[in-house]
């Protein structure tokens, strides 16, 4: 299937290098400690942070705190239904993805002997769902007031007719087309937390299709900033806080 037209447009009408419509939002459970919803496309998932709080015997570590991650699709997430939302092979992988991320971007030195226990559920899936996963858990750890040293991001790049990177990629375009690359990223430092490639990519085009990730954490980034700073400004209105500055 060609993914690109001669036009320079995709299937579903954006070019090569746009992401798709991302909304989100802080703060949509009162029962958490912080907890955050994001759409990227037709891709819609939850995220819940729980701590940090005194992490069990086993897993306490003197130095640093513990992060525990659980993923999770919804049965109706699909367009067959699941009959393992969770604990099945490909969750227990997602999770190991997850935390590897999220413990990269958490100041971790912050808060010995503790845990922070961090939610996903994926309510809609539709390509890229690692990707919303980790940027509806960052926004989950800063409505929590975890304190992280950036920002981490996720975005996937792959190949189109060939040669041509396509970013953010959906579903339809992961299974039609050639191999996803998979990043998560500190977007204002350039460190790379987390990479995954679905298949063999050409030496030659892996610089490209790993600058075209990057440059979407970049963007995501710049959504996300955009979300908290409304979110915090709402929260001061409403506290009485007085102006906030933007």
């Amino acid at each position: 299937m060609e993914l690109l037209s001669d036009q320079g447009l995709r299937l579903d009408g954006r070019r090569a290098n746009e992401l798709r419509h991302i909304q989100c939002k802080l703060g949509v459970f009162s029962q958490p400690d912080g907890s955050a919803y994001i759409e990227q496309g037709n891709t819609k998932v939850l995220a819940a942070v729980y701590g940090p709080h005194q992490a069990s015997s086993k897993k306490g570590s003197h130095e640093e705190v513990t992060v525990n991650c659980q993923y999770s699709m919804a049965t109706f997430s699909t367009g067959e239904r699941k009959k393992r939302p969770r604990g099945d092979r490909k969750s227990q992988e997602m999770t190991i993805h997850l935390k590897q991320a999220l413990s990269a971007s958490i100041k971790t030195e912050l808060y010995p002997r503790s845990q922070i226990d961090v939610y996903i559920e994926v309510l809609q899936a539709d390509g890229g769902n690692y990707c919303a996963s980790v940027n509806a858990a960052t926004l989950a750890l800063i409505d929590a007031g975890i304190c992280l040293k950036e920002y981490v991001c996720a975005c996937t790049a792959s190949l189109a007719n060939g040669n041509v990177p396509l970013m953010d990629v959906s579903h339809l375009e992961e299974t039609s087309g050639g191999p996803t690359l998979t990043v998560a990223s500190l977007p204002s430092s350039g460190k790379i937390a987390f990479m995954e490639m679905s298949q063999r990519f050409h030496l030659d085009h892996l610089p490209k299709v790993l600058e075209t990730a990057l440059s979407g954490c970049r963007e995501i980034q710049n959504v996300i900033d955009r979300a908290v700073r409304e979110h915090v400004t709402q929260l001061g209105q409403a506290g009485g806080w007085g102006s906030v500055n933007k």
